[in-house]
């Protein structure tokens, strides 16, 4: 039997202690104990075997623990077990070689690996090496003092770290190896660590997943210090590819270095972060500071220092935190710098500076280029005036020109300080008022009030894609408001179009930049020549006025939806053989009073005393109308004079995609020909 110091056997405890239990180094002893405590380490239902090796040469351990728990390490409630040599080499230290098995440790750690451990008392020294598979971790502590170690991980899984990690923070690693140099002290009530790592392929998530990362890829260095219920971490690292999430703050990392500097807070589940620096060289930097309450929702951030160069800032780091705000599908150019804070209720304060940028959302129904200048602006204090302009601006694919805008804000709004004209169109768009508030979450977040001068229809019609037709628009808005997420329209729009007047009333548009807006209003129609508009439209001709209505008009996503449309001809005049053709198709109807094909044929114009047409449309079914009753139908024109013309519709109940295409067909000159 070998002969072994008290020290000695104190050591190999401590060593076994630390990576699987404990036990005895005495040749042909069987060893059991219920209960087991060394500083940092206890265990129960520990049973050690001790012979003499094979050969004769040193001894062999066998050793096993149903639980051993190390509160430090993260470690609980582990199975454990150990066999090996032990024996003394030609420097007169003691080393133990074997295999060690975990059973329950954190990511499945050392649950097939060798253990290599060398005591040199003379040299106050114990060094420990485990490996398993591709992984190796080298430990080194004095023997008098087993609460400090160095460190040396090479290749090691990730997830073997969560034991350790879950003394300092919530989350837990989930894929990826690093590869590091640590000091580490275990105190009485939690660790200190510090050191260089590396990381390849490295995955976490936390509760909630506000803070998270995948295949991130870099180096750096590391700094934890955690003790009586309170955790600090500093970190500046370099980081290639991946990605990773602070709260609202999103990062699809390139494949070049990013340099990531970070310090964090954590007490009671309230996580700070109170030194943020990151700077990508062709994308975006950044300090300033966050805080997250204990269920992982950002309670402040505030950004000192952005300067960001588009698309690529947008495309690695704004989509997260942007589409949060309401604000996606953003495609832009150029550079912009400013700063930005904001709370658990919103934002707080804001100033951006740029001398160049484009941008466009919503598909390009929203955009700008050449935006040169500044805002600035805050929820509470007043702030100096600023100056904003830009070369060309666009909304739902009308081109606006270009303009210079003074703002300050005021009383957590940001207004308009002077009447605002921008050239559209070959008229011009003023903005007589306009305030607006960015920290306001519901209710009424921009009012407004608007006038259009001499704006051309004909170059409306282009842009918006309709049949091209003259005249000029021109009105007032005296009031607009955004209240949640919809515009409101107060008072009316007049439009002069085809010598006559077209009314907008109680106008509001939903979601007006989502995918499906929702628009709904009323319009009246007032004295329209008739000449005019069948004319611009290939329906055929007509002349007179015309009146008319769609009352509770709702269209979504800029299609139909529902209202209750009346259109009337009162004072006379004369109708086309075309027109009289494309009604009836519409009408699903034919000619009646005694109109015989061949007369018809004969004509080109008739007289007309009354012209009229009802639809009311819910869903996909409109329920059509006209002048009143008549046999199997109701009348759409009444005629007037010889030969005497009236046209019924028969189809009361139509379908709206069937309409449409009659209507089409109509305006194109493809419809029917009575016969």
């Amino acid at each position: 039997m070998l002969a072994v110091s008290t020290r000695t056997l104190v050591l190999i405890l401590v060593a076994c202690a630390l990576f699987a239990g404990s036990g005895s180094v005495c040749a042909g002893v069987s060893v059991g104990a219920d209960s087991l405590s060394l500083p940092g380490v206890a265990m129960t239902g520990m049973e050690a075997d001790i012979n003499a090796a094979p050969g004769g040469q040193g001894l062999q351990l066998t050793l096993s623990a149903r639980q051993a728990d190390m509160p430090a390490m993260g470690w609980q409630k582990l199975g454990v077990a150990l066999d090996g040599g032990l024996d003394r080499d030609e420097l007169g230290r003691w080393v133990f070689d074997g295999a060690l098995r975990l059973k329950g440790a954190p990511g499945g750690a050392l649950t097939n690996a060798r253990l290599h451990m060398v005591a040199d008392e003379s040299a106050n020294t114990l060094e420990l090496s485990v490996t398993q598979d591709k992984g190796s971790a080298r430990i080194a502590l004095p023997i008098d003092q087993t609460t400090h170690a160095q460190i040396t991980l090479k290749g090691l899984p990730a997830g073997w770290l969560n034991g350790l990690l879950s003394t300092v923070w919530s989350g837990r690693t989930t894929t990826g190896r690093v590869d590091a140099d640590l000091a580490l002290d275990l105190l009485d009530s939690g660790i200190q660590a510090g050191g260089q790592f590396a990381l390849d392929g490295m995955g976490f998530d936390s509760p909630g997943g506000k803070l998270a990362g995948q295949k991130l890829s870099g180096s750096g260095r590391l700094g934890i210090d955690s003790h009586a219920g309170s955790t600090s971490i500093d970190l500046d690292a370099s980081l290639r590819g991946g990605e990773i999430l602070l709260g609202p703050l999103y990062a699809a990392l390139p494949a070049h270095a990013v340099q990531l500097s970070l310090a964090t807070r954590s007490q009671k589940g309230v996580l700070s972060i109170p030194r943020l620096r990151l700077t990508d060289p062709d994308a975006l930097q950044l300090e300033g500071e966050l805080g997250f309450n204990p269920n992982g929702d950002l309670a402040q951030l505030q950004l000192d220092h952005v300067n960001a160069r588009l698309p690529a800032a947008y495309e690695r780091y704004g989509k997260g935190w942007l589409r949060s705000l309401g604000i996606d599908e953003l495609v832009g150019a150029g550079e912009i710098s400013g700063q930005v804070s904001l709370d658990a209720g919103g934002l707080t304060t804001f100033a951006l500076q740029t001398s160049g940028l484009d941008l466009s959302l919503a598909q390009g129904r929203l955009g700008v280029s050449g935006l040169h200048g500044a805002l600035d602006w805050s929820a509470t204090g007043d702030r100096p005036a600023t100056k904003l302009g830009w070369r060309a601006l666009q909304v739902y694919r009308i081109p606006n020109g270009a303009a210079d805008a003074s703002w300050r804000s005021r009383g957590g709004a940001l207004t308009l300080e002077k009447p605002l004209a921008i050239p559209v169109l070959d008229g011009q768009f003023r903005v007589q008022s306009l305030a607006w508030k960015p920290a306001a979450a519901s209710g009424e977040r921009l009012q407004t009030s608007l006038a259009l001068t001499q704006i051309d229809m004909g170059a409306l019609c282009r842009a918006l894609g309709w049949p091209e037709f003259k005249g000029t628009i021109g009105g007032a808005i005296p009031s607009m408001r955004y209240v949640d997420d919809r515009m409101e329209m107060g008072g009316g729009l007049s439009l002069n179009v085809f010598d006559g007047f077209v009314d907008i009333t109680r106008m509001t548009v939903s979601q007006p930049f989502g995918i499906a807006p929702v628009l709904t209003g009323d319009i009246a129609l007032r004295q329209l020549d008739l000449a005019l508009l069948t004319s611009v439209f290939d329906f055929g001709s007509i002349t007179g006025r015309l009146d008319g209505a769609l009352i509770g008009l709702r269209l979504v996503a800029w299609k139909p939806a529902a209202f209750k449309a009346s259109f009337t001809a009162n004072d006379g005049g004369r109708i086309s053989q075309k027109a009289v053709n494309n009604l009836t198709a519409v009408g699903g109807g034919g000619i009646a009073g005694g109109i015989q094909g061949t007369v018809l044929k004969i004509f080109k114009t008739f007289g007309y005393k009354r012209i009229g047409l009802t639809c009311v449309l819910k869903g996909d079914v409109c329920s059509m109308g006209g002048l009143g009753n008549a046999k199997d139908g109701y009348t759409i024109v009444e005629g007037s004079g010889l030969p005497r013309l009236t046209v019924v519709g028969h189809q009361r109940e139509v379908d709206w995609p069937t309409l449409v295409r009659r209507l089409q067909a109509a305006t194109e000159g493809g419809g029917p020909v009575v016969r």
